[in-house]
């Protein structure tokens, strides 16, 4: 089992940034070889989905979001506002256009007291028009550490103008799964979930 779990792990440069360009630019010359593809993502791939369907949006049939990184602004829930762009550390095309230093960061009581509170974007928000005719499935686990703050993730992406559904496992009857949702005993069951939202969303 162990080593099952060890082999699904893989090295991650020091710099998210420079992770994400590489990324974005390796991306662009497998997409015009494969054509449109969906997208699915995890963690600290998470900014990848959100790069990639910023700079080719016609080439992205769909995001699958499964606990991307975050939440907004921060590395993991903190009073302090990193200088990014909220849901990447690469520019992403707002409208509109930020200006030169702009901070896009407003901290934001969550209501809800059994959620974090954190960062999302000013009012009046920016939107993200490239990611607005995309499918989007932002997928959160019952019991992973991501289950109190990835609320702030939808809540930025909404603000952002970018439809997207928003889902916990545990309310599609789904129980039990932490942040490795792929690699426990139920992965099926969620697999299955993933599947019927392509099936229902995505032509």
């Amino acid at each position: 089992m162990f080593k099952q779990f060890a082999s699904a792990q893989v090295e991650y440069l020091p710099s998210n940034k420079h992770s994400q360009e590489l990324v974005q630019a390796v991306a662009k010359e497998l997409l015009e070889k494969t054509g449109p593809a969906i997208l699915l993502t995890h963690s600290q791939a998470g900014p990848f989905g959100w790069n990639i369907a910023d700079a080719y949006p016609d080439q992205v049939k769909g995001i699958i979001a499964a606990e991307p990184s975050g939440p907004p602004f921060s590395n993991g829930v903190s009073q302090d506002a990193v200088a990014n762009y909220g849901i990447s550390e690469l520019p992403l095309h707002f409208q509109p256009p930020l200006q030169p230093h702009e901070n896009l960061a407003s901290w934001w009581d969550c209501p809800d007291k059994t959620l974090k509170s954190g960062w999302i974007m000013k009012e009046p928000a920016h939107k993200l028009p490239r990611l607005c005719g995309i499918p989007i499935l932002l997928l959160v686990s019952e019991a992973s550490y991501h289950a109190a703050y990835d609320h702030l993730t939808s809540h930025f992406l909404t603000q952002a103008g970018v439809p997207h559904d928003f889902i916990r496992l545990e309310d599609k009857g789904i129980h039990g799964n932490g942040h490795m949702m792929m690699l426990e005993k139920n992965n099926l069951e969620i697999a299955d979930l993933i599947h019927q939202w392509i099936l229902h969303h995505i032509k």
